[in-house]
């Protein structure tokens, strides 16, 4: 009988069975552990709202973008956490943020432990290249946080202000009887309020959160037209917002205050996202043409 041939030093060698069993199912029912009562807060709260009810939407992309990474977090030989501290530092960070946001029931802080979590597991289970490829989805959670109130208000009265002059403007050189009182648009017999939800930093933040899953996905190699069109989705967002803001004061005039406040007005806001949509592929299409190699 042949006996099995054992090369010297082989039974120091890692296994990659092993190492590929680590139990992440313990580390994913630690997360649900954690992270569930955070998740139901937001769910019965801040994403019951208008203003930031894209936070689902942003979740399940979030947990899109992880499962498209997923063969980064195969294990390869040489990818010993050798930065353990590190990562024993980032989990130690995490439990200290989430601990302060559930006893002083702050939720940005509870919301925004979850990247520290995520990247000092990866850290000691994966190693450094896994974490560094995954940096997109964890710089792509921090759209889950939610936004302070001072912030909020300090950006959001400006943008309302600014959306109104513009959506008045163009609607009374076209003909329309439009007048415009702060953020408060009379047109006919109608009143329209220019709410957060319609013009607000809660938008620019959703729509710049598009915009770069849009950079990600089209994965351009371009590093000038990446930063061009991260730049130019500030100005797309609020021609956006001021489409929204037509459109609505248009279905108000022309169809009754019912039809504005109804379902068109939930329409209204896919129409928002559709046009920005547009406007950015519109964008890097022209970005794409200037910056064509030369013949």
């Amino acid at each position: 009988m042949s006996k099995p041939v054992t090369t010297p030093g082989s039974f120091l060698m890692p296994d990659p069975g092993a190492r590929s069993g680590v139990p992440w199912t313990l580390v994913l029912a630690g997360f649900v552990a954690l992270y569930a009562p955070t998740l139901r807060d937001l769910a019965t709260s801040i994403w019951s709202t208008d203003e930031q009810g894209h936070g689902p939407v942003v979740l399940l992309l979030c947990v899109w973008l992880f499962w498209r990474q997923r063969e980064a977090l195969a294990w390869q030989p040489g990818t010993d956490p050798t930065r353990a501290g590190w990562g024993w530092a980032l989990l130690a960070l995490a439990l200290l943020m989430h601990v302060f946001g559930r006893s002083q029931r702050i939720l940005s802080a509870q919301a925004l432990s979850a990247l520290p979590a995520l990247a000092g597991t990866l850290l000691l289970l994966r190693g450094p290249r896994p974490l560094r490829a995954m940096w997109f989805p964890l710089f792509f959670m921090l759209f889950l946080v939610p936004l302070p109130a001072a912030l909020v208000e300090t950006v959001t009265q400006p943008m309302k202000l600014a959306v109104s002059t513009v959506a008045a403007n163009l609607l009374y050189s076209v003909g329309y009887p439009v007048a415009r009182s702060g953020v408060i648009l009379q047109v006919g017999p109608y009143q329209l309020l220019v709410a957060d939800a319609c013009a607000g930093l809660y938008t620019l933040f959703t729509l710049e959160a598009m915009g770069l899953l849009y950079l990600n996905v089209v994965r351009s190699a371009s590093l000038w037209r990446n930063l061009m069109l991260a730049v130019l989705i500030v100005p797309i967002s609020f021609a956006a917002n001021v489409i929204r803001v037509i459109a609505l004061t248009l279905i108000t005039y022309h169809l009754g205050d019912a039809a504005g406040q109804g379902f068109l007005h939930g329409l209204a806001g896919i129409v928002l996202f559709l046009s920005a949509l547009l406007l950015i592929v519109a964008c890097d299409s022209v970005l794409r043409w200037l910056h064509r190699p030369a013949v």
